[in-house]
C-alpha cells in the first residue's frame, strides 16, 4: 500500500508530535544498464540499510533537539527499523520521522489536525480529512492512561496518510479493525502500569491534599508531562512491536484490494457482492469495538454469521469430503428429469428448498449447484442447521435427519423437502464416490398442485441447454450464465416501469408482452420476475430512485 502510517502524542509542553513512523518504500523500476554502469542488482543491502539509517538520523537530529522525554520514541543514533519483504521487494522503514522533507511536511501537517481541529465528537474514534495537495488521512485518536498526567490519561492518535483518497475510503472497514486491536493493546498495558502505579501512590488524594499555589504549578506541571510512551506501557519492545504491526498493516491493506479488468459495465452479481463484503466488513469493525459484552455476544455473532447469505465460490466444491454434485447437469442425471424440473421449479420461484440427511457435504454440493439458477441476490441459504429455519430467513436449508418439519411448512406450496437417504456401509465399500451417490435415494414431496411443465420460460430454455449432451459442462455453465443476464435486464426493465414509476396494470401488461414473457408460462414467468426483482443492488435501485427525482425536480423548474 502506498501510504504511511504514523503514531503521534500531544505533549502538554510542546503539543502535537511525531512519535513514530513507518513507510513503504518501493524498489526502483528495472532500467536498461547504460556502458560503464555499475549493475543494480550488484548494490549490498546491508550498506543501501546503512544508508536509510544514516538518511533518517539525519533528517530527524534537528528535530531531536528540544525534545521531552514524552516527545522522544528513538534516539538520534538510533538507525531505525527496517524490514523487507521477499516477494515484492518493499522495504519498511520505521524511525520517528519521515526520511524526506516533503513526507515529513505531510506526517506533521496530518499530526497537528489529528490532534487539534479534526477529531470526532468526544475525542475519541476515527475521522478521515484531507486534500489533494496534503494528502487525506485516515486517524484514530484515543486515550492512554497516566497517573501523572492532567486528568490521568494522555492523548494520542494513530494516522494512515495516502493520497489515494477513494483507496483510503475503501479500507475504512479494514484500517478500523486493525488499528483498534493495537490501540487496545497499547491501553490494556498501560491501564495495568496505572493500577500498580495508584496502588503505590494514589495521585487523586494527594493531589486533593496538597495546597495549591500559581507559582509552583508551572514546575509540577513540567515535572510530570515528560513522560514517554515506553514508561507508560513498561514495554521492552514497544517501538520493535509497532514497527512489525505498522508494517503488516501496510502490507496486508496493500495486497486486500487489487484492481480487476471488467469487460464491460459490472454485473448485478458483482455489484450485491461488493455491498456484502462492505456490510460484513462492517459488523466485523463494529464487534471488535463493542465494549462489556461477555460470551452471549460471540455466540448470537456466530450464528447470525451462519445465517447469513451462504454462497461457494468456484473451486470450493473440491473441499467436499465424500460423494458430491458437480454440475446441475449430474444434479438432473441422479435425481430424474421429473424430480429435477421440480426442483428448479421451486428454486426459480423463490419457494423454500430444504434438503434433509445425515451428509451435510452432499447437501452443501448440491446448493452450490443450484444456486447457479438465481441471481446472487437472491440467494439466502443455511447450509446446515440442527433445527428448521423460517423460510424469510432462508430459501436454501439443509437439515440433519432426524429434525422435523413443521406442519404449517409441510403442508405450505411454497417449500419442496429432499429427503436423502444414505447408501447402506456394506454395499459403499469398494465403491467410487461416483458410484456410492448412484446408491442414494432422494424422495421429493411437495404440496404444490400447479403444473411445472408449461414454464417458466427460463426454466424451459435451461432444461433445452442442460439435455443437450453435445454441450461440455462448461459452455453449458456459460450459457446459463447469458440466460440469468437477459432475465436480469428484464427485471431491471419491469422494476423501472412498476416500481419506480407507478404504472398501471394494463402498461405493466404491455411491457409483460414487449419482454417476451406472457404467453404459455405467462403465469410462472411474472412470478419469477417479481422474485428476482429482490436480488437487484442496492445501488441500482438508489441510481434509479435519485434519477427519477432529479428529473421530478428539473420539471417542476
Amino acid at each position: 500500500m502506498n501510504a504511511l502510517v504514523a503514531l503521534c502524542h500531544f505533549c502538554e509542553l510542546h503539543g502535537p508530535r511525531t512519535l513514530f513512523c513507518t513507510e513503504a518504500v518501493h524498489p526502483p523500476s528495472p532500467s536498461p544498464p547504460q556502458a560503464g554502469s555499475a549493475i543494480p542488482g550488484d548494490r549490498d543491502p546491508e550498506a543501501e540499510r546503512e544508508g536509510e539509517g544514516l538518511t533518517m538520523r539525519a533528517n530527524s537530529s534537528a528535530t531531536q533537539r528540544d525534545m521531552c522525554e514524552g516527545c522522544r520514541s528513538l534516539p538520534a543514533s538510533h538507525p531505525g527499523f527496517v524490514s523487507v519483504d521477499n516477494e515484492t521487494g518493499i522495504r519498511y522503514l520505521s524511525h520517528q520521522h519521515p526520511r524526506q522533507a516533503q513526507l515529513f511536511s505531510v506526517v506533521r501537517q496530518a499530526c497537528v489536525r489529528s490532534l487539534s481541529c479534526e477529531v470526532c465528537p468526544g475525542r475519541e474514534g476515527p475521522i478521515f480529512f484531507g486534500d489533494e495537495q496534503h494528502g487525506f488521512v485516515f486517524s484514530h485518536t484515543f486515550f492512554i492512561k497516566d497517573s501523572l498526567a492532567r486528568g490521568f490519561q494522555r492523548w494520542y492518535s494513530i494516522v494512515v496518510v495516502a493520497m489515494d483518497r477513494i483507496y483510503l475510503i475503501n479500507s475504512w472497514p479494514f484500517l478500523l479493525r486493525h488499528l483498534r486491536l493495537t490501540i487496545q493493546s497499547l491501553q490494556s498495558t498501560a491501564l495495568k502500569v496505572f493500577d500498580s502505579e495508584q496502588c503505590v501512590c494514589p495521585q487523586r488524594v494527594m493531589r486533593m491534599n496538597s495546597a495549591f499555589s500559581p507559582a509552583v504549578f508551572p514546575h509540577q506541571r513540567s515535572g510530570n508531562a515528560a513522560r514517554s510512551l515506553t514508561s507508560l506501557t513498561q514495554h521492552p519492545n514497544l517501538w520493535g512491536s509497532l514497527h512489525s504491526s505498522f508494517s503488516w498493516l501496510l502490507k496486508a491493506c496493500g495486497s486486500r484490494l487489487t484492481e480487476k479488468l471488467l469487460e464491460g459495465a459490472p454485473t448485478e452479481d458483482t455489484l450485491v457482492l461488493i455491498e456484502r463484503q462492505t456490510e460484513q466488513e462492517e459488523e466485523m469493525s463494529g464487534w471488535d469495538g463493542s465494549e462489556g459484552e461477555g460470551s452471549n455476544l460471540q455466540s448470537g455473532q456466530s450464528e447470525s454469521a451462519q445465517a447469513k447469505d451462504f454462497q461457494f465460490e468456484d473451486g470450493k466444491q473440491d473441499d467436499f469430503i465424500g460423494p458430491k454434485f458437480k454440475s446441475l447437469r449430474h444434479l438432473r442425471q441422479v435425481l430424474g428429469a421429473a424430480d429435477f424440473r421440480q426442483l428448479t421449479w421451486h428454486v426459480l420461484m423463490g419457494n423454500q428448498v430444504i434438503w434433509r440427511g445425515s451428509d451435510s457435504g452432499l447437501i452443501q454440493s448440491a446448493f452450490s449447484v443450484l444456486k447457479a439458477l438465481l441471481p446472487v441476490g437472491c440467494v439466502r441459504a443455511i447450509p446446515y442447521s440442527p433445527h428448521y429455519e423460517e423460510a424469510y430467513r432462508c430459501n436454501f436449508l439443509g437439515l440433519s435427519p432426524d429434525v422435523p418439519i413443521p406442519a404449517h411448512v409441510s403442508s405450505s406450496e411454497f417449500s419442496v423437502l429432499v429427503d436423502v437417504l444414505n447408501a447402506e456401509k456394506g454395499c459403499a465399500g469398494q465403491l467410487t464416490a461416483d458410484e456410492v451417490l448412484s446408491l442414494y435415494q432422494f424422495h421429493l414431496s411437495s404440496t404444490n398442485t400447479q403444473p411445472t411443465d408449461k414454464g417458466p420460460t427460463l426454466l424451459n430454455k435451461m432444461e433445452v441447454a442442460l439435455s443437450n449432451e453435445n454441450l461440455s459442462v462448461e459452455v453449458v455453465s456459460l450459457c446459463l450464465l447469458c440466460l440469468k443476464e437477459e432475465w436480469m435486464n428484464k427485471v431491471k426493465v419491469l422494476f423501472k416501469f412498476s416500481k419506480v414509476d407507478g404504472r398501471g396494470k394494463e402498461d405493466t401488461q404491455r411491457v409483460l408482452g414487449l419482454l417476451g414473457a406472457t404467453g404459455p408460462g405467462e403465469e410462472d414467468n411474472v412470478r419469477l420476475l417479481k422474485f428476482w426483482m429482490t436480488g437487484l443492488s442496492k445501488l441500482y435501485k438508489s441510481h434509479l430512485m435519485t434519477a427519477v427525482r432529479g428529473g421530478e425536480r428539473t420539471l417542476s423548474q
